[in-house]
């Protein structure tokens, strides 16, 4: 194990998501100790969202530098790979059926992985209940942390995992995440093999995309029985406020959402339909493609915070653990921290602006016209390399 005076250094990671944790994770692994922050009371405070793939050049490339892809391979769901693209009346353009035992992008709930993260961490480093107000720079190149609660502490290296709104990425830049033009809503269709088969016979064992007229319907089957089901939208930044959809209310919600799916086929709009519990929407943002900032001693951003794009490369979850490991390796790997920090900074511009851009493209492709046969003949470029 390599030994360097950064085991000596106070380290905080703010927020633990996966790319926190993964970071938490390798640090620890190395002998270095960190204290994680984060604002929710308790890794169950609130739903962990859906399935993720996790990618073997990113996020599996994390996993096992955390010690941790074995374990990873044993929960993973390989079928989750299945994948079908259609448009609005039903026309089936792509029908990909993964082998259940091999693959490259394996499914995973975002609350197993977050709670594989958690079992391998010391838990006295997880502090939860911890919304950070401020960062406040030091002459010396500290932070000094000053939370909700009252809580102070002084670090040499502040870590931003805290996401697309992060409180420290003012400390680095003044630019923040812009409105993509997309707003999704997100609806669950819980055990949907038991009590909706024809859905779940039609949809497999993975994600649905059906795409038209600058909407679509998007189906994701999560490792707990519940499809995970977005219907999404071109639409100006106030839709959501001014749509007069009541959110609060499902019922009356659903109904004015299949109103905007009218002449969708039926195999789709009962999506939306067999759908119960609440209903969320959600803006999608991004922060510019290839945004860099000049370095500053003891603090940094991974994941959202440093690269926040739409969800249409597949890529966030796995660039925030990527992220993880790269910082991590560097901080081993250098005597100074700020060092580490600026070299990790410079390797980590390249691969996410490339994965920035393929995202735009893709929500550009994905929400303009023809959106189905154009993603069926980029998937089939893409498969033929």
């Amino acid at each position: 194990m390599m030994t360097n005076r950064n085991e000596q250094h106070r380290i905080a990671i703010i927020g633990a998501g996966p790319g926190g944790l993964t970071l938490a994770r390798i640090l620890q692994e190395h002998g270095v100790k960190t204290v994680v922050y984060e604002r929710e009371a308790s890794p169950i405070s609130r739903q962990q969202g859906g399935s993720l793939d996790i990618h073997p050049e990113s996020g599996q490339r994390a996993l096992r530098e955390a010690g941790l892809l074995e374990q990873f391979q044993a929960l993973a769901r390989y079928e989750g790979e299945d994948f079908r693209l259609l448009d609005k009346t039903g026309k089936v353009y792509l029908d990909e059926v993964a082998d259940s035992k091999d693959g490259n992008r394996p499914e995973i709930d975002r609350g197993t992985l977050r709670g594989l993260l958690l079992n391998a961490i010391d838990p006295t480093c997880i502090h939860w209940g911890y919304n950070l107000n401020e960062a406040i720079p030091k002459d010396n190149g500290q932070h000094e942390l000053h939370f909700d609660n009252g809580h102070v502490d002084i670090v040499d290296l502040v870590v931003a995992a805290d996401g697309a709104f992060s409180r420290i990425r003012t400390l680095l830049t003044d630019v923040v995440p812009t409105y993509t033009g997309l707003s999704m809503v997100e609806l669950y269709v819980n055990n949907v093999a038991v009590e909706h088969p024809e859905i779940a016979a039609f949809n497999r064992r993975g994600k649905l995309f059906a795409l038209s007229d600058h909407k679509g319907i998007l189906g994701q089957l999560n490792g707990d029985g519940r499809l995970c089901v977005y219907a999404a939208f071109r639409v100006e930044q106030d839709w959501v406020e001014t749509s007069g959809i009541p959110f609060d209310q499902p019922e009356e919600a659903k109904y004015q959402l299949l109103k905007l799916f009218g002449d969708w086929d039926e195999s789709l709009t009962t999506y939306i339909s067999s759908a119960t519990g609440p209903i969320v929407p959600r803006r999608i943002y991004m922060l510019p493609v290839g945004l860099t900032w000049t370095h500053k001693p003891g603090v940094t951003l991974i994941g959202d915070a440093a690269h926040l794009m739409s969800p249409f490369a597949g890529e966030g979850v796995n660039l925030a653990m990527l992220d993880a490991a790269e910082l991590a390796l560097s901080i081993v790997a250098h005597q100074d921290l700020s060092a580490a920090v600026q070299a990790y900074e410079e390797k980590m511009y390249p691969y996410t602006a490339e994965s920035a851009k393929m995202s735009d493209d893709n929500l550009a492709l994905c929400f303009g016209e023809d959106a189905a046969p154009k993603l069926m003949e980029l998937m089939n470029q893409y498969h033929d390399q």
